[in-house]
C-alpha cells in the first residue's frame, strides 16, 4: 500500500474537498446582486426544502407550509418586467430552477408551472388588465396558478388534436373537456385552460377560477415520479367563463406555443439542477462510504462514475447558459430550446443512473436521496415535450425537411 493510500485508510486523516456541482463556476457571471438572491434560493432549499422533501415525496403530498417561504425569497417572476416580478435576466430565471431542481425538482416544477407556464401565459398573452389583475397577487404567491393544455388522449398532438372546446355564448364562453396532467391543478386558484373554438378552430386562452362551478378537478394518484407534484385531473363541464377572463391575446395555437418555448428552457435547466443534485450526493457518498479499508472515492471505476456525471453536468450547463444568454439577447429560436430540453433531459438520465450505480444496494434507499433523482429524471424526461418531439423541431430546423406526420 503507497504512503496516499495510507493516508487515506483512516478517515480521520482524510479531509474531502469541498462538494460544488458548479464545477467550471457558472454562476460566475452574474452580478453581485442576481448571485445575491441565489444564495437565497439555496439557503431556502437546503433550509426548509430538504429536511421535509423525502417524507412528503413518501407521502405523494404537497409541503404547503414552504409557499410563504418561498415567497420571502423574491423569485416570482424571474425574467419578467414589472407587475410585481423579481425582474432580473433569463440567465437568473434559469440558474434559479437549477437550484431549486439541485434539491427536489418537484418543488423546480411547483415554481416553474406557477410563474412560468401559468403566470407566463397571461404575461404574453394577456391585456394590460389582465396583467394587472393576476401577476402581481401571483408574484407573491398569494395566487397559485396552474396550465391546462395537455388531455387524457392528446399530449404530443396538442397543436392540431387538441379537443377542448369553447363556444361563445353572449358576454361568455362555454369550456367542455378535459386536461391531464396538470400540476398544481388539486389547490390552483388561477387555471389556464386552453380550448379550441367552435367554428374557426383557433386555439384560445382562458383563466378559470377553482371556484368555477363548471371546473372540478381529481387528484392523479400512484405517480413513481414528481410524487410532490400535484397533479390532476381538470373536467370542464358548461364551464361558463366571462370573456373577461378570456386571454385577450391567445388567438391561436402559435401563441401557446410562445409561452411553451418560454418555458421550455426551464425544464432543461431542471434536467441539470436534477444531475447536479444526484452528482453532489453521489460524491459526498464516495468520500464517506469506506470499503476495504478506505472510502470508495479511492478507487478507480467509483472515480471514472464521478468524471463521467460531472462532464454531463458540466457540459449542458455550459450549454444552458450560452442558451439563456441567447434568449437574454431576444434571438432564441423553437429549435434553440429543443435542442436544450432533449440534449440535457438525455444526459440527466444517464448522470442519475450513475449516481444509482455508485451507491449500490443502498442506491434504493429514500433515505440516500439518489432513488428520489432516478424516479423524478423519468418526468422531466418526457414533460413540456419529448425528446422525440424535440428531435423533429431540431431536425427540421437543420434540414429544412419536416419530418412530423
Amino acid at each position: 500500500m503507497g504512503t496516499d493510500q495510507k493516508k487515506m485508510a483512516g478517515r480521520a486523516d482524510y479531509a474531502p474537498p469541498p462538494v460544488d456541482g458548479d464545477f467550471y463556476r457558472i454562476a460566475a457571471v452574474l452580478s453581485d446582486s442576481e448571485r445575491a438572491l441565489l444564495k437565497r434560493v439555496r439557503e431556502f432549499t437546503e433550509g426548509v426544502v430538504a429536511p421535509v422533501i423525502e417524507d412528503y415525496w413518501n407521502r405523494d403530498a404537497f409541503p404547503f407550509e414552504i409557499i410563504p417561504k418561498i415567497a420571502e425569497v423574491g423569485i416570482g417572476g424571474v425574467g419578467y418586467q414589472g407587475y410585481g416580478a423579481a425582474g432580473g435576466s433569463w440567465l437568473l430565471n434559469g440558474l434559479v430552477a437549477m437550484e431549486l431542481a439541485r434539491v427536489d425538482s418537484s418543488v423546480a416544477t411547483f415554481w416553474g408551472v406557477h410563474t412560468g407556464l401559468s403566470a407566463g401565459s397571461i404575461y404574453l398573452c394577456g391585456d394590460e388588465r389582465q396583467k394587472q389583475r393576476w401577476l402581481p397577487p401571483m408574484m407573491r404567491f398569494e395566487k397559485i396558478g396552474s396550465f391546462g393544455l395537455t388531455e387524457p388522449l392528446v399530449g404530443s398532438a396538442t397543436s392540431g388534436g387538441m379537443t377542448t372546446s369553447c363556444r361563445r355564448d353572449g358576454d361568455s364562453w362555454i369550456l367542455n373537456g378535459q386536461k391531464k396532467w396538470i400540476g398544481n391543478s388539486t389547490f390552483a386558484d388561477i387555471n389556464v385552460i386552453w380550448a379550441r373554438e367552435e367554428g374557426s378552430n383557433q386555439v384560445k386562452g382562458f383563466v378559470v377560477g377553482k371556484d368555477n362551478p363548471g371546473f372540478s378537478v381529481e387528484k392523479i394518484k400512484t405517480k413513481m415520479a414528481f410524487r410532490v407534484v400535484q397533479n390532476g385531473l381538470i373536467t370542464l363541464n358548461g364551464c361558463r367563463v366571462p370573456e373577461a377572463d378570456r386571454l385577450q391575446n391567445a388567438n391561436s395555437f402559435k401563441d401557446t406555443a410562445k409561452v411553451l418555448r418560454m418555458t421550455r428552457t426551464g425544464v432543461a435547466w431542471f434536467a441539470v439542477g436534477c444531475q447536479m443534485g444526484a452528482y453532489e450526493h453521489a460524491l459526498r457518498y464516495a468520500t464517506q462510504r469506506v470499503q476495504f479499508g478506505k472510502p470508495i472515492g479511492g478507487f478507480q471505476l467509483v472515480q471514472d462514475l464521478l468524471v463521467r456525471m460531472l462532464g454531463n453536468v458540466t457540459s449542458t450547463q455550459a450549454m444552458m447558459l450560452r442558451l439563456a444568454q441567447l434568449q437574454d439577447e431576444g434571438v432564441m429560436r423553437d429549435e434553440h430550446a429543443s435542442l436544450a430540453k432533449a440534449f440535457c433531459t438525455v444526459k440527466c438520465r444517464e448522470t442519475v443512473g450513475y449516481a444509482r450505480e455508485l451507491l449500490g444496494g443502498n442506491g434504493i434507499l429514500l433515505e440516500n436521496h439518489i432513488g428520489r433523482f432516478v424516479a423524478d429524471a423519468e418526468a422531466i424526461y418526457s414533460y413540456e415535450g419529448t425528446r422525440e418531439m424535440n428531435t423533429l423541431i431540431v431536425g427540421k430546423a437543420i434540414t429544412g425537411l419536416s419530418a412530423f406526420v
